[in-house]
């Protein structure tokens, strides 16, 4: 059957290259290597046709770098380890191109030089060629077919490119290789891009005596810098929202995927739609690049990723051997570091190129790093454990995830793959199954390693890698290293199921979920039993009161949950605030009371008030003991609230000040929010709603780039980007959907701000799934691709 759809399918594409005429005798064409149907519809979604993965990443790579091939190219750019190549050394690698995009990477800031030096020395390219050659032969083509497509659009197009990137001598051919580096590098958001600083901090300098250099061993730690502390994956968040056959109403599955990413970093999302008849047939989008659909849906199942609360490394304190500095010991037993030497080139002031070399040292628990104050003694190597370097099962887990029939078949899919890097899953089907799972990649440090000695350092997560009885363990039918799918917290729910970035623990208002006793899951996947984010409140408070007004819920009720625009921090603290000010003497203060008095406690665009809101919450929440009732664990959703007494004076204080900031701005204190909250593209000011969730309490959360000035907040630096909203019918699925930023970054683009005006209005338009939906959307335009 298969054979049979790809000589068909080859027939089709050399009988649309023909020009339909005699051959004269002539032999016919050879059969296309890669081949693709291209359909743009309404604001450029764009959907790929092919018989074969090949065909799909060839597709998908062209429309790409149609839309976004400055950023792209950048993104090669930076992955390859060459910035400092055309940009010198010392520039950053998070500087804007022409302000068509922001940071390649936003939260790496690293001078050129040292993101080159940690791309070459931590991403090995022989290691990622060994893992996908084991791996799928469906991702290789995937890859094989991205590659061609994004060279044969620079051969087609590389005279008429976008401003930020025309003639830019950065912007060339790519390999496989490159393909593989792109995707290596999302993998590592949580865990190498978290310390490439003190990775490269660990390597030498070898330029000049290679050899005597690299047998000294890694250099001292900095003396100084700012001590360790927490590290966060960059301005990445989600909601999710999965209801279920019990609670929807037709009995069939609801799915919200809401994520909260970058708008002008290089993890923008891409609407897209992949089919291969009869094989794969998924709409969504696409991250940064990325040659899949990573968040989407297909005829059974619609599922979508949240940045999970589990942390995916460890650390180990390795001691060093005192005979030689080239070797550390473990269970009495010494064992030499192993050394990779890797150049760059850089760009001198006189346009000569200048090459730099540096050798990076890892043992077999991971790669050294060098902390400022050497946290793990003098005498010893402070080593990075990171289950997702070389992570090559993304691919294969999205394509698997793309094929499930239902939530259930997705689960096993998850649990046998295990290549989801740092998020959860949240997932509905037709049936009425609603499944979230963290089935990310995470070090197999059950609860035990954490309370028998081997924890040296809790803040950094640092186990004695002396004894190997405090290394990784290993699940049965998992890679080595990590926890399998029976280890991870998951819940399958009648009702629903829900995620925003906080733990595993409130998955389910009804059903806090604990772990198998006595130890429960390890403590690498989150806390249970602590204060929950005020945007994980708002959205578990708007869900039960929306199934206590209304049992049973369709589309249009999930949709105005998502842009109710509640300020849960409002309706904790207004009450008192609000009784404590209004008799106060200070004209000012009552003024802004009465503000805030008549204002809806909303962030719409038409809520007058929220603007002061938001000044005086930003002081107001970093108050310490400012909560009248404290968390308890027996009530998750309504604790902690109300201001205690002794924090009233800061609370006062905190409005004064944010009082005198709008009034210096000259914003009034009733400034309608569509006025002063904005994203400007080409000279228009786009009216932009929400707040700032884990801090206001807004479901639908929107971080500014800039503080409050006297022309508002301008610029969107993360927040709510995609938007899908899918049900099912007897049919299939029956989906919403919205890129908020546009498909593209070019400003000479249609699609380059035309989704904006969209999300005011609070409206998602229907995404075109079927055959029939396709070839009836009024902007639908074919192309048909092949070589």
């Amino acid at each position: 059957m298969r054979a049979r759809l790809l000589a068909a399918g080859a027939a089709f594409f050399l009988a649309a290259c023909s020009d339909g005429g005699s051959n004269g005798g002539t032999p016919p064409p050879p059969t296309p290597q890669f081949a693709a149907e291209v359909t743009r519809t309404s604001y450029g979604v764009v959907h790929v046709k092919a018989d074969d993965f090949s065909g799909l990443g060839y597709g998908l790579a062209y429309s790409y770098a149609e839309d976004n091939i400055c950023m792209l190219a950048d993104s090669f750019l930076t992955v390859r380890g060459e910035r400092s190549r055309y940009f010198g050394a010392d520039a950053k690698a998070t500087r804007p191109l022409n302000g068509e995009y922001g940071a390649a990477l936003d939260f790496m800031d690293l001078r050129n030089e040292d993101s080159d030096f940690f791309f070459k020395g931590y991403l090995d390219i022989a290691q990622l060629r060994a893992g996908y050659a084991a791996g799928s032969g469906e991702v290789r083509q995937l890859l094989r077919g991205y590659a061609a497509g994004y060279n044969r659009y620079l051969r087609e197009h590389g005279a008429s490119l976008p401003a930020a990137c025309r003639a830019a001598p950065w912007v060339k051919p790519i390999g496989e290789d490159d393909v593989m580096l792109l995707i290596a590098e999302k993998a590592l958001h949580a865990t190498g891009e978290v310390f490439a600083a003190e990775i490269v901090a660990a390597s030498r300098d070898t330029t000049g005596n290679v050899p005597l250099l690299q047998r000294a061993g890694p250099p001292a730690a900095p003396p100084d810098g700012v001590p360790y502390a927490q590290r966060l994956q960059g301005s990445m968040a989600s909601n999710a929202l999965a209801i279920g056959k019990d609670a929807s109403s037709n009995g069939r599955g609801i799915l919200l995927g809401n994520p909260h990413y970058p708008w002008t970093s290089t993890d923008r999302f891409y609407q897209l739609h992949l089919t291969i008849p009869g094989s794969y047939d998924v709409m969504g989008v696409s991250l940064g690049g990325l040659p899949l659909v990573v968040i989407g849906f297909n005829q059974d199942v619609a599922w979508t990723h949240t940045v999970t609360k589990a942390v995916h490394f460890t650390t180990f304190r390795l001691p060093r051997d005192r005979a030689e500095p080239m070797r550390y010991v473990i269970d009495g037993t010494p064992h030499w570091l192993t050394v990779r030497e890797v150049a760059v080139d850089i760009l001198q002031p006189d346009g000569s190129l200048r090459q730099k070399r540096r050798a990076f040292y890892a043992s077999r628990l991971g790669a050294l790093m060098a902390l400022p104050g050497e946290p793990q003694g003098a005498d010893a190597f402070l080593v990075l454990g990171d289950p997702n370097r070389n992570n090559t099962r993304l691919m294969e887990q999205w394509i698997a995830i793309g094929r499930a029939a239902s939530v259930q078949e997705l689960k096993q899919q998850l649990d046998r793959v295990l290549g989801l890097p740092w998020v959860n899953t949240v997932a509905a089907d037709r049936a009425g199954g609603a499944l979230y799972a963290d089935a990310s990649v995470v070090p197999h440090q059950g609860a035990d390693k954490f309370g028998n000695g081997c924890l040296l350092l809790a803040p950094l997560l640092m186990f004695d890698g002396a004894r190997s009885a405090c290394h990784w363990g290993r699940d049965a039918g998992a890679p080595d290293g990590i926890f399998g799918g029976a280890s991870a917290p998951s819940l399958l729910r009648g009702d629903y199921v829900a995620n925003s970035n906080d733990g595993y623990w409130l998955s389910n208002a009804r059903q806090l979920l604990q772990g198998p006793a006595p130890l429960g899951f390890s403590p690498l996947y989150g806390p249970v039993g602590v204060a929950q984010h005020l945007r994980t409140r708002s959205g578990f408070i708007g869900i039960e009161e929306m199934l206590a007004r209304r049992p049973r819920v369709g589309l249009d009720e999930v949709q105005e949950l998502l842009f109710a625009n509640r300020i849960l921090a409002a309706e904790l603290v207004l009450p008192e605030l609000l009784a404590a000010c209004m008799g106060n003497g200070d004209a000012q203060l009552r003024q802004a009371c009465a503000t805030l008095a008549n204002w809806d406690r909303k962030a719409d665009l038409d809520s007058r008030g929220a603007v002061l809101f938001r000044e005086f919450w930003n002081r107001a929440a970093q108050l310490p003991d400012r909560w009248a009732v404290p968390f308890d664990t027996a009530h998750p959703l309504h604790t902690p609230r109300g201001i205690a007494p002794s924090a009233m004076p800061g609370m006062l204080a905190a409005l004064k000040a944010a009082a005198q900031h709008l009034q210096q701005a000259g914003v009034p204190f009733d400034g309608r929010l569509g006025d002063y909250q904005v994203e400007p593209r080409n000279g228009q000011r786009f009216p932009i709603h929400g707040a700032i969730g884990d801090i206001d309490g807004s479901y639908n959360s929107i971080h500014m780039a800039a503080p409050l000035g006297a022309a508002g907040y301008e610029g969107v630096a993360w927040g709510t980007s995609y938007i899908h909203l899918v049900g099912f019918d007897a049919a299939g699925p029956q989906a919403r959907g919205l890129l908020l930023y546009g498909q593209s970054t070019d400003p000479r683009s249609p699609y380059y701000a035309d989704q904006l005006p969209l999300y005011a209005e609070k409206r998602l338009p229907l995404l075109p799934f079927t055959a029939a939906a396709i070839a009836a959307d009024p902007a639908r335009k074919v192309q048909r691709l092949s070589e």
